[in-house]
């Protein structure tokens, strides 16, 4: 089987699935170098940068860049190969020996390079996805993503409150509720609050060193809370890379710039633009009203509840954030959740559509 030094995989990657990943494991396989070529076109909605750091993290033994290409496709027309090929040319300008694609215009574009061109898995009898299958129903073609495009997509709904409000019970009952529908949804995630295991060990801590110490003696700093939403931030990005289309979050980075004011009075803009970096889809709001206070040992402010209620409830609505409260006895609350979340997912993912393609 002939070896090459330098062969080159092209596409749009939007996203990347399966079917892209066998493509350049294929080529790897038979170059002793290989560079992807990731073009994006400016009416699509998943960023090139991202869909660049995808490849790159799936395939880090390979060269990976990226060009933004808007002339739409068409294999016939001579005066849009030129076009294609001048971003092609300036983005990989060094010698290619072959190309692979899947794709009939696989021939055209190997001898445009002066290389050798080699057809892998037309048919997709291997890896049955297409990235218009899964712009179409990334539920469907769930397990056709690698974890950092999971990531990406999965919808992140986020359970938030005052103490003592039932936030815990709600996230770990919706999870359990999608994880009960099995198939894909049977991996649904959920992601505890980082806030409170941090509280916790604060309390032993303390206690190590003071052994009558009560949780009315720990004390935050602003300092504490940047730490916290980090955490919590990352705990998220694992649970969603290992899970479902749909990830319950016991509070989030953003609850924290409240947990903030709570604790040690004021805002702290570093724990705000962390809580921006993140992409959430729905909060869930639990109020307090009808819910009875009970101490665990780390609460101390029923008295603070109603403040608490209304300022996730003011920040909520300052932001722009898509969020409904939960009232009335757990069940009621669940069965509402429940349909919010089901109309979340309703939704889609409402891809952009790439440019028009002529084969």
């Amino acid at each position: 089987m002939k070896r090459y030094e330098h062969g080159l995989v092209l596409g749009k990657f939007y996203p990347p699935h399966a079917g892209h990943h066998h493509l350049v494991r294929t080529a790897q396989d038979r170059c002793e170098r290989l560079t992807v070529l990731v073009c994006a076109a400016s009416v699509e909605s998943v960023p090139l940068a991202d869909r660049v750091a995808w490849m790159r993290e799936i395939h880090p033994d390979v060269t990976v860049v990226g060009a933004v290409d808007d002339t739409h496709m068409d294999a016939n027309d001579p005066a849009v190969w030129d076009a294609h090929m001048a971003v092609f040319r300036a983005a990989v300008p060094e010698r290619v020996d072959v190309v692979f694609t899947s794709e009939a215009y696989g021939e055209e574009l190997g001898r445009r390079f002066g290389a050798d061109s080699l057809l892998v898995d037309p048919d997709r009898t291997l890896f049955p996805v297409s990235g218009t299958a899964v712009r179409k129903d990334p539920v469907g073609c769930w397990d056709f993503l690698q974890p950092p495009v999971r990531a990406a997509l999965a919808r992140r709904v986020v359970v938030l409150g005052a103490e003592s409000t039932g936030t815990t019970t709600l996230a770990r009952a919706l999870a359990a509720h999608y994880r009960a529908r099995g198939g894909v949804w049977a991996r649904t995630g959920y992601v505890a609050e980082y806030g409170r295991e941090y509280s916790e060990d604060k309390l032993a801590d303390l206690r190590g060193r003071w052994p009558g110490a009560a949780w009315e003696d720990v004390t935050f700093t602003t300092g504490d809370f940047p730490l916290i939403a980090r955490t919590q931030n990352d705990r998220e990005e694992a649970a969603a890379r290992a899970g479902s289309p749909v990830l319950f979050c016991d509070t989030d980075s953003f609850a924290t710039t409240v947990w903030h004011e709570r604790y040690v009075g004021g805002r702290n803009p570093l724990v705000e633009e962390i809580a921006d970096r993140v992409d959430h889809h729905l909060w869930l709001l639990t109020d307090h009203e009808g819910v009875a206070f009970e101490d665990d040992g780390l609460r101390d402010g029923e008295e603070l509840r109603p403040w608490m209620t209304d300022r996730f409830r003011a920040e909520l609505t300052r932001t722009g954030r898509r969020f409904i409260e939960m009232t009335g006895p757990p069940e009621t609350r669940l069965a509402a959740a429940v349909a919010a979340v089901d109309e979340l997912l309703a939704t889609g993912w409402d891809f952009a559509a790439p440019l028009p393609e002529k084969r």
